[in-house]
């Protein structure tokens, strides 16, 4: 029984443990108002001339523990004018609060009503006239110099690790930009670097606005497979001639993501029944497919447009010292077994296996390294 009894206490506190990790992480539930601006300003000077009127009241209410040093008599319009220098703390002591009283009512009721009238309106004034003027010079700024960037379109789970791996694999942070709908997602984005924006991916103002048509090519992954092929039609349209890349978990979707405009079509439910199929014919093939496929591994797939020093050589002569696979010559792929590829030309596009530093530096004789 004694042996029993740390068993069972191991047994409860694991079980509380999933509880007291939700309470750690627990957020309030929430929805986001959908004010238009307009709205947002006349609610915010609704609230704070409600407040100034709650004082006037009080003040005419007590006027009699208030003396005007001009005249001797404090009418409505003294308590108005009384009301607003005691709000803007401007105070010419023309009119006074002179009963103990009045002078309570001063510091417990009109006091807080000051600095709740004074923060709206700096509130007001920081939202609707400096945050957004520094916004958008901020914005201006950052816009002048997209050119050649990467725009990534959406951050759920496959949109974060691309950019991860853009960035281990020396891509500029400041040179990706990252647009999703939610601010939760996009914060932990810009904790990377990258310039983020929290808009609609498929309306053209967004895509305009980050500069759609200067970037290097765009990697869309919107979760759901209709949006992600109504944004590649958008990017399209936009767009002609960048290069797009999209995720499709239907396969059916897959040919729709094409004629939408897409040049490459990833399914990462079809590539991991590859790597699952690949694991059951041999031990090691998923996880050779797996370290070409991330730049932490001991070598990596390589595309690029061949040297000129290369024309004429044969795909096993890379200047490069990779192992060339294949080759794209006028849109079709070329194989290295084929005889094509026993002579490059000029505008050939090669795919090769080339190490890392990973697998340079820790080569035992049994990997990839290459000379």
């Amino acid at each position: 029984m004694a042996e029993d009894r740390p068993q069972k206490l191991t047994t409860a506190r694991s079980k509380s443990e999933p509880k007291a990790r939700a309470r750690r992480h627990f957020r309030p539930l929430r929805r986001a108002v959908r004010l238009p601006v307009w709205g947002d300003l006349s609610i915010r000077i609704g609230l704070a001339l409600f407040l100034i009127f709650v004082v006037i009241g009080i003040h005419w209410w007590d006027r009699e523990g208030l003396v005007d040093n001009f005249d001797g008599h404090v009418s409505f319009l003294d308590v108005v004018y009384f009301t607003m220098i005691s709000i803007t703390t401007t105070g010419f002591g023309d009119i006074a609060p002179i009963t103990d009283r009045a002078r309570l009512i001063e510091a417990v009721i009109v006091t807080p009503v000051r600095f709740a009238v004074l923060f709206i309106f700096v509130g007001t004034a920081y939202n609707f006239i400096i945050k957004r003027s520094w916004e958008k010079w901020r914005m201006a700024r950052i816009q002048e110099q997209l050119s050649g960037h990467v725009v990534v379109l959406g951050y759920g789970v496959s949109g974060s690790q691309s950019v991860e791996e853009l960035i281990a694999r020396g891509t500029p942070a400041d040179n990706i930009v990252v647009v999703d709908p939610s601010e939760d997602r996009l914060a932990e984005a810009e904790k990377l670097g990258v310039n983020v924006m929290a808009a609609d991916a498929t309306r053209d103002e967004t895509l305009k606005a980050v500069r759609i048509g200067n970037a290097q090519s765009v990697l869309v992954s919107a979760g759901r497979d209709d949006t992600s092929i109504l944004i590649v039609l958008t990017v399209r349209h936009l767009a002609p001639k960048v290069p797009i890349s999209v995720v499709v978990r239907a396969q059916d979707n897959e040919v729709l993501a094409r004629q939408a405009g897409a040049n490459n079509v990833i399914n990462p439910v079809r590539f991991t029944g590859l790597l699952l199929a690949g694991s059951a014919k041999g031990a090691h093939i998923s996880d050779y497919l797996a370290d070409l496929a991330s730049v932490s591994g001991r070598v990596q797939l390589v595309e690029r447009v061949v040297d000129d020093e290369e024309c004429g050589r044969s795909i096993t002569d890379l200047a490069s010292g990779g192992k060339g696979l294949r080759i794209y010559r006028n849109g079709r792929a070329i194989g290295y077994w084929e005889e094509e590829c026993e002579s490059l030309q000029k505008g050939d596009v090669v795919v090769e296996i080339v190490p890392t530093e990973n697998g340079t530096n820790k080569g035992d004789g049994h990997g990839d390294n290459r000379k």
